[in-house]
């Protein structure tokens, strides 16, 4: 049975882990998998009466469809200025419009991007891991001073180093899944 202080050393342990694991799944989120997104724009400025000023406040931006982001616009004048724009940002996307609405095509992943994605993805995983490593040897330090300075007993120390292993490959399997949740959808064309 874990003392009161055993069980705070672990669960301090535990907490320390599940950030590791909310950290990469929300770095994993960042990634573009050949999806439209109208913050490919956000560095995008457009010259508005001979001032920088960004596309978002020069016109609305939407993704009509997973592939394509359309332009509109505030004046009808600045088409040609929001072109420019988007070719001089150099965001890998080549615009075209009716007149009206200026659409940009999102290109799909070539297979070289993917690989790098993945490389990523995974490297970024095995960051996540170390996390959860130092967080378990963190707990086990704390817990050998825990019963070489307040008495905690060998036995429960011994107890509460198996709980911590456990959360350890607890999270280990669960960053393994979300990285290879990722590489799937990285890998679906």
């Amino acid at each position: 049975m874990l003392t009161d202080r055993a069980k705070e050393i672990v669960s301090a342990a535990e907490t320390k882990m599940q950030a590791a694991v909310s950290f990469l799944e929300e770095d994993l989120k960042t990634y573009r998998v050949g999806k439209a997104t109208p913050a490919i724009f956000n560095g995008v400025m457009v010259n508005y009466y001979g001032s920088p000023t960004p596309l978002q406040q020069v016109s609305s931006i939407t993704t009509p469809d997973a592939k394509t982001i359309a332009i509109q616009p505030w004046e009808k004048s600045l088409i040609g200025a929001i072109e420019k724009a988007i070719l001089d940002a150099n965001v890998g996307l080549t615009p075209s419009n009716n007149g009206e609405i200026i659409r940009c095509v999102v290109p799909a992943l070539t297979e070289e991007r993917r690989r790098e994605l993945i490389k990523k993805a995974k490297v970024a995983g095995e960051n996540a891991k170390v996390s959860v490593r130092n967080a378990r040897r963190d707990a086990i330090e704390t817990l050998k001073k825990a019963q070489k300075n307040e008495g905690l007993s060998e036995d429960t120390e011994k107890e509460a180093e198996d709980e911590v292993q456990k959360a350890t490959d607890k999270k280990v399997k669960a960053i393994d899944d979300v990285v290879a949740a990722k590489e799937k959808e990285i890998l679906t064309v």
